[in-house]
């Protein structure tokens, strides 16, 4: 039995479609949740061999990596796969099992959505 996902399909960027996690840090004062939405994401990424891990299946080719492919990151196996875990734990990446290797990519609206989060809003001059 296949163990596949259903991914929701996003429209051309600036079309509104991204529904990011959380508001621009300058907006407004973060509610409970997205506080907890925000740390979980930032926290998965404070690792470096995470934040690696990431940087991998993000600038892969196709945006998408098996994990043979991006292994090699200065620590076993297992390890790796514990920081992937993580990883999807966070809801940054989403992996799909193809025979004997697991695909990863960064969930459709993460990068969008940490990108807003960051984003200052524009000062007057």
């Amino acid at each position: 039995m296949p163990n596949t996902k259903v991914l929701p399909l996003l429209g051309p960027e600036g079309s509104g479609a991204v529904a990011p996690c959380c508001p621009p840090l300058t907006e407004r004062p973060f509610t409970a949740e997205e506080a907890e939405t925000a740390a979980r994401m930032f926290k998965a990424l404070g690792d470096p061999v995470r934040l690696r891990l990431f940087s991998a299946v993000a600038s892969h080719e196709g945006g998408e990596a098996c994990v043979c492919d991006i292994s090699d990151v200065g620590v076993s196996q297992p390890t790796v796969s514990h920081h992937l875990k993580k990883l999807k734990e966070a809801g940054l990446l989403t992996s799909e099992r193809r025979g004997t290797w697991v695909y990863y990519r960064v969930e459709p609206t993460v990068l969008a959505a940490m990108g807003r989060l960051l984003t200052a809003a524009p000062t007057a001059v």
